[in-house]
């Protein structure tokens, strides 16, 4: 596989995710047209370097997506533009990375939510939430969230899924050796230079 190969997903997916970063953290809301952006970006980037397998690949990670994600946003853990964008780089990174993503999207979105919902409504809206988990927990019965209670805010998740993304990026063995390849050059430009 060309570095060209691995180089060009990577730098799609994450100006996607940072654009999608600032809609989601200003508006609270990912626009339609950059997720299908991403799709359809996911689908010529892969087949351009990948042929027929690239454009599957593409459309597999795609429908990855859908189908792992479809079920958060029914049960309104995820809004339709988390799970439309996570279509989009599921169709640039492919079903590998995107399942990582997910599975780091939901550990870093523990946090990331946690640390929104609090930047919202204040230590005295965090400890009203674990003290309503207790209650739920004690009692047996759930109950829904109060005004100021930090479980009652909406937050964004686009955060989440960025770092999930990078981290499942960072760790994939091709892309290890990309980076490797990249400093091993950066060295010899370097050495190179000093030569002259």
């Amino acid at each position: 596989m060309s570095n060209y190969a691995l180089v060009m997903p990577i730098v799609t997916a994450l100006l996607i995710l940072c654009v999608a970063l600032y809609f989601d953290l200003r508006y609270k809301r990912i626009p339609n047209l950059l997720c299908f952006l991403a799709l359809f970006l996911g689908i010529i980037i892969n087949s351009f370097f990948n042929s027929w397998s690239g454009f599957i690949e593409s459309l597999f990670g795609a429908g990855l997506a859908l189908i792992l994600l479809i079920p958060a946003y029914k049960f309104k853990m995820l809004g339709a533009g988390d799970v439309k964008l996570m279509i989009g780089i599921g169709a640039i990174s492919g079903p590998l990375i995107l399942t990582w993503s997910i599975a780091y999207g939901i550990i870093f979105g523990a946090f990331t939510s946690i640390l929104i919902a609090t930047k919202t409504v204040g230590w005295v809206g965090l400890k009203a939430m674990i003290s309503r988990y207790i209650d739920c927990l004690y009692l047996g019965v759930y109950f829904k969230p109060e005004k100021g209670d930090a479980g009652g805010v909406n937050v964004p998740y686009a955060p989440a899924l960025m770092l999930g993304w990078m981290l499942a990026t960072y760790i994939n063995y091709d892309i290890y050796d990309l980076m490797w390849t990249v400093e091993i050059m950066l060295n010899e430009i370097g050495t190179s230079f000093n030569l002259i």
